[in-house]
């Protein structure tokens, strides 16, 4: 049975009622159902959101979702990655409803449960449905991938820049500025 993104919602309002904390969603018509990430996956994201927003907002380039902002793309499936940016032109006031439009930056963090192979195929299922950058961001060997439709893919490491100048032009940061801080 094909599922719709109708039966989501109905799924996702049913579940609330329940107060459980899923992340559902849709892909070849099949639900795929996700619980709570591990923290340093969540605090990396929060991280990059952070830096992504300082740039992004006083240039008004755009907009920022974090995990839970779900784009129904154009192959029918809804799919939410870690962090998203779609560019202000193409989403010029926000929706109170899943984006119907593949954001222009995806970005997916593995955390401990991940299968590295599973996130390179959803990122380049958001570069096929029209992605202009996607990231994978490991934490278990410290890399960051930078994933183009063009089929290049660049690895970052150690104190090597990420720049997005498709999307940013003048942003960079150190990939060391992602990792969680270690407190002593």
């Amino acid at each position: 049975m094909q599922l719709t993104i109708k039966d989501v919602e109905i799924l996702q309002q049913n579940l609330a009622k329940e107060q459980e904390d899923y992340q559902i969603e849709l892909q070849e018509g099949n639900l795929l159902v996700m619980g709570p990430s591990d923290i340093e996956s969540s605090e990396i994201g929060a991280q990059l959101i952070h830096l992504l927003k300082l740039w992004v907002n006083p240039r008004n380039l755009g907009r920022i979702f974090d995990s839970s902002g779900g784009f129904i793309m154009p192959n029918t499936d809804l799919r939410a990655p870690d962090v998203s940016f779609v560019v202000a032109s193409r989403l010029k006031r926000t929706v109170r409803d899943f984006g119907n439009l593949v954001p222009d930056l995806v970005v997916e963090i593995k955390s401990k449960t991940d299968r590295i192979g599973k996130l390179e195929d959803k990122v380049k299922l958001f570069l096929e449905q029209g992605a202009k950058i996607g990231i994978l961001i490991n934490p278990d060997e410290r890399t960051v991938s930078v994933y183009r439709p063009n089929g290049e893919i660049e690895t970052l490491t150690g104190d090597d820049k990420l720049t997005i100048p498709e999307l940013f032009p003048g942003w960079e940061i150190n990939i060391s500025e992602i990792w969680p801080p270690v407190f002593e």
